[in-house]
């Protein structure tokens, strides 16, 4: 999927889970064949997962990277309504493979799709709770560091532009610079809570339509209120991105920041994951169409 991915096969995966975490001996470890990008997982047993990096990347750096998740993954799994990982230690590098890698717990449920649960209201008000749960952590004086999404609009006009470029012939350009050019000046909220920042299917685990478990929650931190409110239009169907919404009780501005990250996000997923994820690059262009659905009302005056 990416030019500086590395290989972590099955074998090397055993090995070094069997050399640096005795307590799974005799456990089997499967490859799991999963939408994520990031990681390639292996599953322990019955109650465990190792997250391997596929990135390249300086393994100190790594470790660095790992251990903020450990923290923030603690955090999240102590507020979470629902199901979430809760980390078990960090593992070397080894047998060839060059970058420290996270064992965690295994969190039951299957993983969201976009059309799956789009026309449940039960899981438009599972995923109101958990916006809802995660917006009570105190933020203990932190504040959005920066990285990704969840800060300024304005930050990611290059990426939209190379992904407006990479786009033609996929997708509605025109249309869509249009709708991004009327998303992209609002004004900040003023106020920031405590997010996942990566509501996306993948990250969300159900059982018959019910949300079980969120995953992927070592990115748990400061960012703008309306980050995760991507999830309605990744997920739901017009009538339940209302329910959605008025659970929240979210306001104009907040509902169309909320879409415009959704936006930002999924110009990403269509092109670039084309080939190589064509999951991920479905859901991009499920998330569009969800927004041009709603075009109309996010870009009306009344609204401003």
């Amino acid at each position: 999927m990416h030019d500086d991915q590395i290989a972590i096969g099955l074998a090397t995966a055993k090995a070094l889970i069997a050399a640096q975490f005795p307590q799974f001996a005799g456990q089997d470890v499967v490859a799991l064949q999963a939408a994520g990008t990031v990681n390639a997982i292996f599953r322990i047993g019955d109650g465990y997962a190792a997250r391997f990096p596929l990135r390249g990347m300086d393994a100190g750096e790594c470790l660095a990277l790992l251990q903020a998740e450990v923290a923030a993954s603690r955090q999240f799994h102590a507020c979470c309504p629902f199901g979430s990982p809760n980390p078990v230690g960090i593992g070397r590098p080894g047998d060839g493979y060059p970058l420290p890698f996270l064992i965690q717990t295994w969190v039951e449920g299957e993983p969201a799709t976009p059309a799956g649960q789009s026309r449940s209201a039960d899981f438009a008000r599972d995923l109101a709770r958990l916006v809802a749960r995660l917006r009570t952590v105190d933020l203990k004086g932190r504040h959005f560091d920066g990285r990704g999404r969840g800060g300024n609009l304005r930050d990611h006009d290059q990426w939209m532009d190379l992904c407006f470029e990479r786009s033609e012939g996929l997708i509605d350009v025109p249309r869509l610079m249009r709708l991004w050019a009327s998303l992209r000046t609002l004004p900040k909220l003023g106020h920031e809570v405590m997010s996942h920042k990566d509501l996306i299917p993948a990250n969300l685990l159900v059982k018959r339509d019910r949300l079980v478990g969120v995953i992927d929650t070592g990115g748990f931190g400061p960012a703008d209120p309306a980050l995760d409110l991507v999830a309605a239009w990744h997920l739901l169907s017009r009538e339940n991105r209302r329910i959605f919404r008025q659970t929240l009780a979210i306001g104009d501005l907040e509902w169309r920041r909320g879409a415009a990250w959704a936006f930002q996000q999924a110009m990403g997923l269509v092109w670039y994951y084309r080939t190589t994820n064509p999951t991920m690059s479905a859901l991009g262009e499920s998330t569009i169409a969800r927004l041009l659905e709603d075009e109309e009302t996010l870009t009306a005056p009344s609204m401003l």
